[in-house]
């Protein structure tokens, strides 16, 4: 009986710690962190950087964020993926977000297959290494079966809080439960911080200030503008130029990478065009006029959260943020929630 007892007391540490092992050594990536999967306005550079400053293993998960119908996940071979060929695809996922498991180490090439988006810089290699964690898991099963000898403790603790903790607990229980009311409402302030960034009031932004929306002198000039800017729902875009010479469109993702408006979301020729951002997510306009586009007139933006008063709301509202952070969190709760339970197992099986 006492070696069956060890056997299974041992079967239940090695579970214990594999399992914790295998929540230890996932970690889950937000490609491209807050800008999420589009089209960069930094060009391939932003996801290059953004995958050298991560470590890949095997059993990690990449999260792509982006708007539906916009975008997809492609992932090739090294060959197209230099080429921006998506005619041969070793998978494509169109479902936002896509969560892609690193299975194999090695080099992984992803690219969006929308044409034009690829060899815009959308697109991303990570390099995935072995899993070096599975030394630690042996050492956490003799640390369980060293405490096999505690059932004499356990006895002193159980039967200590039957006779002085039930008449007493209720008063220092009592008077343990008022500070956390207490608490809860300074908890409640840090949240109503939070937002406070987010709080501000919805702001005006001349579209490439004092040039204008006009042919640029180089083909990056409206996408460098944008760059360093946080455009949130309720913010206005102003675009000044020349009555007849120019106009806005507004267009979806696919004839904004193909210069064409024969169907806009909406066309303005009246200057200043004045447009309010209304919705979060990515908004792509261009000048409707022959060759105006192919000359670089065109933005792209992306538009996050809320501002003004709606601020609360805004600060979860992030589309790339909602997605990713949970993933990681979700998934080490569950491992943990997991874990507790063998625990308890092995601790019963203790006693």
């Amino acid at each position: 009986m006492a070696v069956s007892r060890s056997k299974t007391l041992a079967f239940a540490a090695i579970a214990i710690a594999a399992l914790l092992h295998s929540s230890v050594a996932q970690t889950t990536h937000t490609v491209g962190g807050n800008t999420g999967w589009t089209i960069p306005q930094g060009g391939d550079s932003v996801y290059s950087n953004w995958a050298s400053g991560n470590s890949f293993s095997v059993g990690d998960i990449l999260v792509f964020n982006f708007a539906a119908g916009a975008h997809d996940v492609t992932q090739v071979n090294k060959a197209d993926y230099d080429s921006c060929s998506a005619s041969n695809p070793m998978m494509t996922s169109t479902n936002t977000p896509a969560r892609i498991t690193l299975n194999t180490s090695g080099e992984h090439y992803f690219i969006c297959g929308v044409p034009g988006h690829c060899s815009a810089g959308q697109k991303v290699t990570v390099n995935v290494l072995a899993s070096t964690t599975g030394s630690s898991s042996p050492s956490p099963a003799p640390m369980a079966l060293t405490p096999a000898s505690a059932p004499s403790p356990a006895p002193t603790t159980v039967s200590a809080p039957t006779p002085s903790t039930s008449p007493s607990a209720p008063s220092p229980a009592s008077t343990a439960s008022a500070p956390t009311p207490s608490t809860s409402p300074v908890s409640g302030d840090s949240p109503s911080s939070a937002p406070g960034p987010s709080a501000r009031p919805p702001m005006t932004y001349t579209v490439a200030d004092s040039f204008g929306w006009n042919i640029p002198r180089n083909a990056s000039l409206f996408q460098s503008w944008a760059a360093g800017k946080d455009f949130m729902v309720g913010d206005v875009l102003v675009f000044n130029y020349s009555a007849g010479a120019h106009n806005v469109a507004e267009v979806t993702s696919d004839a904004y990478a193909a210069c064409t408006t024969t169907n806009p979301i909406s066309l303005d020729s009246r200057p200043p065009s004045r447009i309010t951002l209304t919705t979060p997510g990515e908004h792509f306009y261009l000048c409707a006029i022959p060759g105006h586009c192919t000359a670089g007139q065109q933005l792209s933006i992306n538009v996050t959260g809320e501002a003004g008063g709606a601020s609360p709301s805004g600060s979860p509202s992030p589309g790339s943020g909602d997605m990713a952070p949970p993933s990681p969190n979700s998934a080490a709760s569950l491992a943990g929630v997991s874990a507790a339970a063998l625990l308890s197992v092995f601790v019963a099986l203790l006693f």
